[in-house]
């Protein structure tokens, strides 16, 4: 089955501002660990929109109980104490045509270098969407902010925010 083909104009028309129930229901939330992988370079080069790629054996392991799409959780990296906002694209990547799926997580901060071999600890707490194809990179990048904003949003509830301080993504590697 194809993904449906997105033009600029119907990219983000018709978005919820907040995905999923006032609280996560079952499978979520889904908790991910792995060292970040080499991915395929796009993400920041291309979209503005950097990516810690999850190690492909980690993908293959959430796909066995998830469809392709777009998530929304918490994410740690390495050592580092902070617990950051995400969106993951989970699948094919239509627009590029992957031939394997990945697990390319995008945490909402700005930082200074790459993490590769870094731990990154993800809580998976909602869906937000279905994978889809683009007509254009521009339509592509405006679903993504799209998909940002309303990770941030939903991820504002009580019930979604007490998962920020779940040990399983607070407590640090053992260097």
């Amino acid at each position: 089955m194809s993904a449906p083909v997105v033009s600029e104009a119907t990219a983000s028309a018709r978005r919820l501002s907040i995905v999923g129930p006032l609280q996560p229901e079952p499978p979520y939330p889904v908790n991910l660990k792995g060292l970040v992988s080499q991915g395929f370079g796009r993400g920041s080069k291309e979209l503005g929109i950097p990516t810690a790629n999850l190690p492909e054996e980690i993908a293959e392991a959430f796909g066995r109980q998830a469809e392709t799409g777009i998530y929304y959780g918490w994410a740690a990296v390495g050592t580092r104490p902070e617990v950051l906002p995400m969106v993951m694209s989970f699948g094919w990547n239509p627009y590029y045509k992957n031939e394997k799926r990945s697990a390319e997580v995008h945490i909402i901060h700005n930082y200074e270098q790459d993490f590769y071999g870094e731990e990154l600890r993800v809580i998976v707490t909602g869906y937000i969407r279905s994978e889809k194809n683009y007509e254009s990179l521009d339509a592509l990048i405006e679903d993504i902010n799209t998909d940002i904003r309303v990770a941030q949003q939903s991820l504002e509830r009580p019930a979604y925010a007490a998962l920020r301080a779940d040990p399983f993504i607070t407590t640090l590697p053992v260097s």
